[in-house]
């Protein structure tokens, strides 16, 4: 058993206050306006070797003469730099089977992913070379299928396959120290007792960078304060989905809520505010959304992920059709409700998804291989009409796959 240590934490942030998150009413046309109002601005030009596209982030620093960089994962094991405003391939950082999640930091150009192999890479976005400038190693046997950096970039956390007995959160100082040039780190320490099965998904919070939430396939989503002694003393509460764990994030004003989805496409939020009062913790539990959701035009086949929406205080769930049909939903106590869709993009299932609060602008990528901006208002300057590319993978990828047997089942009986 790994034990984690508060040596290496320094708590930057003051006292938390606690906010009330449910009273505030957005004006819920303006919202429709705007989602409804996207359209493709551009699409990324066909690559050598098509493949899924499982995750997207974009560079928060300033790129005042390059523009933003955005970082796509890749189902062949690698991970492309893209410029957003067109969309062009600058660097490929190619031969890492066994990737999960990409993310930039925070303050500088660095992109992240965990692997199985049992490391967190680091590149550099702005170097041509494909070798990782940093390694994150982790304890023997150790097979990393989540991650996530915290608010201020310290801290790197990972979550593991179930060895044996153990599912383990992960932890490494992930400063740049000028004393120490070493390109590998060892881990500072690890949780292990408050998951039994996968870590499939771990989010710091945007803002505290001692909040981290984690979900496992055990269907609990645990919430940690890693500046806490132990781990028994981290665990600030624990949720239980009642399924397994595919998607989780922060909500809310103060991002004082936490939301997952689950494999078999439910839907779960709860309020932190409510943890020292009588009221519910939950705001609402949708065991299956595909069957209470009511979609203007057709169905919903499955869930990628959640969107809060900080300008109107408003949570959306996005979700999808098989056919590429992009679903929003607007997340409300009494229930889902379908907002608008965006067609004419995708031509296959939808993965990823990526929006920036500064412009508004989506960002998409799915199993058509399509990386897609849109943005409100605009006009595609250059359209290209693509079949569906069904892209028959040679080895298993460890991805998502959507389900609809058991619903189907369901709609029979």
């Amino acid at each position: 058993m790994c034990l984690f240590y508060k040596k290496w934490i320094c708590n930057l942030t003051g006292d938390s206050e606690i906010f009330t998150t449910l009273g505030c009413t957005p004006d819920m046309e303006k919202i429709e306006e705007q989602f409804a109002n996207l359209n493709i601005v551009k699409r990324s030009s066909e690559t050598k070797e098509p493949t899924y596209l499982l995750g997207i982030d974009t560079s928060k620093t300033v790129q005042t003469e390059k523009g933003s960089l955005v970082a796509v994962l890749c189902s062949n094991g690698s991970i492309r730099i893209h410029d957003k405003e067109r969309l062009n391939v600058i660097r490929e950082f190619r031969g890492y089977p066994g990737l999960n999640g990409v993310k930039f930091a925070n303050s500088h150009d660095s992109v992240y992913s965990s692997c199985t192999d049992g490391t967190v890479k680091c590149w550099d976005a702005r170097l041509a070379s494909g070798k990782p400038v940093q390694l994150f190693k982790g304890y023997p046997s150790n097979i990393f299928i989540s991650f996530d950096i915290s608010s201020n970039d310290h801290v790197i956390c990972a979550g593991t396959e179930k060895v044996d007995d153990d599912a383990l959160l992960v932890f490494w100082d992930a400063r740049i120290n000028s004393q120490d040039l070493s390109t590998t780190k060892e881990p500072l320490g690890a949780y292990s007792e408050t998951h039994s099965d996968d870590i499939t998904q771990v989010r710091f919070h945007p803002s505290n960078p001692n909040m981290v939430v984690s979900g496992s396939t055990d269907g609990l989503v645990n919430v940690f304060d890693i500046s806490a002694d132990n781990e028994d003393d981290a665990l600030v509460t624990t949720c239980n989905s009642v399924s397994s764990v595919s998607f989780i994030g922060w909500s809310g004003k103060d991002y004082k809520q936490i939301y997952c989805m689950t494999h078999d496409e439910g839907f779960c939020w709860w309020d932190l505010n409510h943890l020292d009062t009588d009221e519910p913790i939950t705001c609402l539990n949708v065991p299956d959304v595909r069957e209470v959701i009511n979609v203007k035009e057709g169905i919903l086949d499955y869930l990628i992920g959640g969107l809060y929406h900080e300008k109107t205080d408003k949570l959306f769930v996005v979700g999808g059709t098989n056919t590429g049909i992009i679903r929003i939903m607007n997340c409300m106590t009494s229930g889902l409700v379908h907002v608008t869709s965006l067609q004419g993009g995708h031509a296959a299932t939808v993965r990823s998804f990526c929006w920036n609060m500064q412009d508004d602008s989506l960002l998409t990528g799915g199993e058509d291989a399509q990386l897609l901006l849109w943005k409100p208002g605009a006009v595609e300057k250059t359209f290209t009409k693509k079949d569906s590319m069904k892209i028959a993978s040679s080895v298993h990828q460890r991805v998502r796959v959507h389900s609809n047997d058991s619903y189907k089942r369901r709609k029979k009986q």
